[in-house]
Formats: structure tokens, sequence, C-alpha cells
């Protein structure tokens, strides 16, 4: 087993006194970095979950319905049945993957892949809104619905700490580093070589005994699933989920886009893609609430000026930074690595 580098050591350090920088430092801000901080980790972990499956060539638009089901069920579940997030999530985990198997084993047996297979999934983060939309009696519809909250709000039992944003925090990192590890286990494991095989020619790959339907499924199954726990703890963290926010069309384009911006071949790619689109995010808004006249000017187009920005940004990544601002940088520094140092006797040759 590789041992983990120094740097790595130092960086979770940083990661584990980041809180108490900010409140020492940040004092008068201190909760809106920290939700800034959560909020990267959470997301980061959704991303990491979708890259399982996008750096095979399983390009889903329909993460967004994973990410909603973990939400929804588990917020459900103790609504109205009273049942705790600790067995919650495990049940919403399990019909996330029921979910992707239903969807993929018909796709991966037909070989339906490539931007078929995207229009599919794509059907399906619309399916889930719109049954989320539907059942407004008990979803809330599309104003969205809380979760019930438990005595003051600080619970383990419920899974409930919004007004300890320090114990959000670790919470989140915590599921970050187990979403680190998953993609480095599927990574060094033989099913990344089957995976990797299957993307580039599945006659080829079953010719050599890879049973290619199973792979992806199990890809796929890993893959949900972890979008469904952070689905599940999102909701538990902000209190609020509603199908816009959490399974429409919106995050699952979201998703797709940060994990490219990041670097879906990387496996801190979709951590900086995670960190670029929410800082993104938070510097429009800033921008857009600051000036009156950026509202007078756009109406009300200015509520989708992000989106807007954010398409423009995606297609500039694919054509410029395919691999990503992570994988980009990664690739000129081995290349920077890789050019031989010349010696005064080659620059210079000895004269006979």
């Amino acid at each position: 087993m590789k041992r983990i580098s120094p740097a790595a050591l130092i960086g979770l350090a940083v990661l584990i006194a980041l809180p108490f920088v900010v409140r020492y430092g940040f004092a008068a801000s201190e909760k809106y970095y920290l939700h800034l901080l959560i909020q990267i980790l959470i997301w980061s972990f959704i991303y990491t979950g979708w890259s399982l499956m996008g750096r095979f060539g399983l390009t889903s638009l329909g993460h967004g319905a994973f990410t909603g089901i973990g939400a929804y069920v588990t917020v459900l579940l103790w609504n109205y049945a009273g049942v705790t997030p600790w067995l919650g999530i495990p049940v919403a985990v399990v019909v996330a993957i029921i979910v992707a198997l239903l969807v993929g084993y018909p796709c991966f047996r037909l070989r339906i892949v490539g931007h078929y297979f995207a229009l599919l999934t794509l059907a399906l983060t619309e399916f889930v809104r719109l049954c989320i939309v539907g059942l407004r009696d008990y979803t809330g519809g599309s104003l969205g619905t809380q979760p019930a909250r438990y005595g003051d709000g600080v619970s383990l039992y419920a899974l409930q700490f919004e007004p300890d944003r320090v114990l959000s925090y670790y919470i989140a990192l915590a599921l970050w580093l187990v979403g680190l590890y998953v993609w480095w286990r599927v990574d060094r494991g033989m099913d990344r070589y089957a995976l990797d095989a299957a993307s580039q020619d599945e006659d080829a790959a079953a010719s050599v005994g890879i049973d290619v339907t199973r792979e992806k499924l199990k890809i796929t199954a890993i893959s949900a699933a972890m979008c469904a726990v952070g689905g599940a703890f999102y909701a538990q963290y902000q209190m609020y989920i509603g199908p816009e926010t959490i399974a429409g069309l919106g995050v699952s384009l979201n998703i797709v886009f940060a994990v490219i911006a990041g670097g879906m071949w990387v496996m801190l790619g979709p951590t900086v893609g995670a960190v670029f689109t929410q800082v993104l995010s938070e510097v429009l808004r800033v921008t857009i609430q600051s000036s009156a006249g950026l509202e007078k000017l756009l109406g009300t187009a200015v509520l989708a000026l992000d989106t807007l920005i954010y398409g423009l940004l995606l297609v500039l990544f694919i054509i410029y930074m395919p691999k990503g601002i992570l994988g980009t940088l990664l690739e000129r520094r081995k290349k920077k690595a890789a050019v031989p140092t010349a010696s005064p006797a080659q620059v210079f040759p000895r004269q006979t």
C-alpha cells in the first residue's frame, strides 16, 4: 500500500484547523465562510461520485435525480415516519441504487452509449423532478419542504446541527475524505482497467473475458450511492430542499460543469471544480446584489445570468482545457519536468 505523502498530511492538518482560523481571523463573517467551506466539501463529494462514471465515458446528465432521491427519501422518512436519518440515508441509498440499476441495465445490455445515454439520463432527472412536484402533498411541490426540527436544532439522532456550523464542517470534511478514498480504491482496483478497456472497445473487452454490463452497473451503483448520500447530508445541513435546488436539471448540469472544469481524471479535480463553481457563484451573487443598474438592464434575466456564464465557461473548458484546471496544471508540470536539461558539453560540443 502506498504511503500517504507528507504534503497530504499537511493539507489534512490545515483543513482540520481551518474552522479555528476562520473563527479567530474572520470573526465577523465566521458563519458565512464556514457555510461556503461546507458547501464546497459536500458538493466535492457529490462531484467525485459523478466523476467515477464520467471518467470512463459514461456521461450522465441525470445525477441530479440521485441527489434528489437521497434528500427527499431521507427527509420524508423523518417527517412522516419518524425514521432517523441514520436509517433513512441507507434506505435512500438503496432506492437510488435500484433506480440506477433499472435505468442502467437496459442501457448497458443494449449498448446505449454516448449522447443517447446522456439524453436518457437527462429524462430520468426530469422524471424524478416531476414526481417530486406531483407529490406536493408530501414533498411541498415546487416550493420544497423542510426536515422537521428536533428539539433546539442540535441533535446527533436527527443529524441536525444548524446552529453549530463547526460540527457540520467536520462531518462534511469526513464525507469528503470518504469520497476521495472511494475514488482511490476504484482507481487502484482491477475494475478500473476493465472499465478503461470497455470505454475504448466493448467487443474487445468482452472477448478477453470482461463482463462489460456488470462492470458498468457496478460503477453506476457506486456513483448513484455517493450522490444519494451527498444529497441527504445536504438536506440535513440546509434544512430545506426543493426540486430545483437538489433534484432539478440545473443540479445535474452544474455537476457536469464542475467536474469538467476541475478535471475528472484527477482525484482532486472534482474538489477543484467545487471550489471554482462555489466561489464563482458567490462572486456573481454579490455582484448582482450590489449592482442595481445590472438588474434594471437585464430585468428578470439577471436570475439566469449564472447559468449563462456556466454554459459559456463549459464550452471554453471543453475546447481549450479538456482535462480541467487541475489536470492541465499537472500535465504542464509533468511536461516541464520531462524536458532534459542540456549540459555545457551538449551546448558547446568539443571540436576535433
